[in-house]
């Protein structure tokens, strides 16, 4: 029973909890990436370059012709999908200019946070006494 009340504390501890949600939400922001990529920026890109569509962009690897990709996966042919890759490598540079501009942000957060002058600290007990001591001895005066 000690390793299960063990287990419980360290999953319910704070940075536990905080790394699960930032998974969930790693999953989802990727979805919306690879939507980003797919339906809105590789299609504009794709007109432009002469009505390509980049998820069909395939090497075909076997002896017989297919029309589309989906042709040849539904065949079983070997294929090399660079399109696809494509879209992933662009995927992968939209996340990593969001985590990028994620951690400049905490970092001048963080900066911010050290410039800024803190509260003086209380004084401590000797401190208060001397200080006791010393507006007595001007008070004498």
């Amino acid at each position: 029973m000690g390793m299960i009340a063990e287990f419980r504390q360290f999953a319910i501890k704070g940075n536990v909890v905080d790394l699960a949600i930032g998974i969930i939400i790693g999953a989802a922001f990727g979805k919306i990436v690879n939507s980003l990529v797919a339906d809105i920026i590789m299609p504009p890109i794709g007109l432009l370059l002469g009505r390509v569509d980049f998820s069909e962009l395939y090497v075909n690897l076997s002896a017989r012709s297919y029309p589309s990709l989906a042709a040849a996966k539904a065949a079983g042919a070997p294929t090399i999908n660079y399109g696809v890759f494509l879209n992933q490598v662009v995927s992968f540079l939209i996340v990593a200019f969001a985590v990028f501009l994620l951690v400049r942000v905490i970092n001048h957060l963080r900066r911010l946070e050290v410039e800024r002058p803190s509260t003086p600290p209380a004084p401590t007990r000797e401190e208060a006494l001397l200080t006791e001591i010393r507006d007595l001895l001007r008070e004498r005066k």
